[in-house]
């Protein structure tokens, strides 16, 4: 009997000693959502402007969670939380994935809000971004509030006076933008945020990011997403 209880003994010691088997994928997510007992989370990406899962993980006891696949090239993706109602911001973080390993920590009751992301340098560079353009959001929050006061007030001059400085925030963001990108040449970050927020500014502008964008960006996802579009609005220019 003692025998036996010491090979069990022994088995689980190697076992408990034996490390995890490597990834044979080159991109691996692990997390925690504290709080969450059951549910189911989806990794997701979009495709022709509609958001796709491409892997699913299921969450019973334990709010730890790990997801693995090939990644082409950095790209904006999504984890999503099916808490069974709709498919609303509240429930989807977005995350700047690339090759290698990533962590996502939040909890259940503020999914996006108590969130952290850490592991890419992608995504570093887009919480930098992030920061300071919500500053220009919130200018702008309060003269919609101003606005809307002056048009229940029908105060045409203060209507005029509100346009010009929400124009102002406006340009300002854009030119934060363009040099965001501008001195941030080998992030494929920079490609991504001149599509998702800039895409109507200045040809100049495009045509500045395009020359200081490395070669090897210019192969990315959004680097050949960027150079299409470049192309077409430089046909338009002629």
């Amino acid at each position: 009997m003692r025998k036996i209880v010491l090979s069990l003994i022994i088995v689980i010691f190697i076992i408990s000693c034996k490390e995890e088997a490597p990834s044979t994928k080159n991109f691996v997510l692990t997390g925690n959502i504290k709080g969450l007992k059951e549910g189911k989370l989806y990794i997701q990406r979009i495709k022709d402007t509609i958001l796709i899962p491409i892997d699913s993980i299921t969450i019973s006891g334990d709010s730890n969670f790990k997801s693995e696949f090939d990644l082409d090239s950095p790209e904006m993706l999504y984890l999503f939380l099916d808490r069974g109602v709709t498919n609303s911001l509240d429930n989807n973080i977005p995350f700047f994935a690339e090759p290698g390993k990533m962590n996502i920590e939040t909890s259940l009751d503020f999914f996006t809000a108590d969130v952290k992301i850490t592991g890419s340098k992608n995504q570093e560079l887009y919480d930098e971004y992030k920061k300071v353009i919500s500053r220009y959001v919130d200018k702008d929050l309060d003269l919609i509030t101003k606005r809307f006061e002056a048009l229940k007030n029908k105060n045409s001059k203060e209507i005029e006076e509100i346009q010009k400085k929400q124009d102002a925030i406006k340009r300002s963001k854009y030119l934060y933008t363009a040099n965001f990108a501008v001195n941030h040449p080998d992030a494929e970050v920079a490609p991504y945020v001149t599509l998702a927020e800039i895409y109507d500014i200045n040809f100049k502008f495009l045509d500045t990011i395009q020359k200081t964008m490395t070669p090897r960006v210019a192969k990315t996802l959004y680097g050949k997403k960027f150079m299409e579009y470049y192309l077409e609005r430089k046909k338009m220019e002629k």
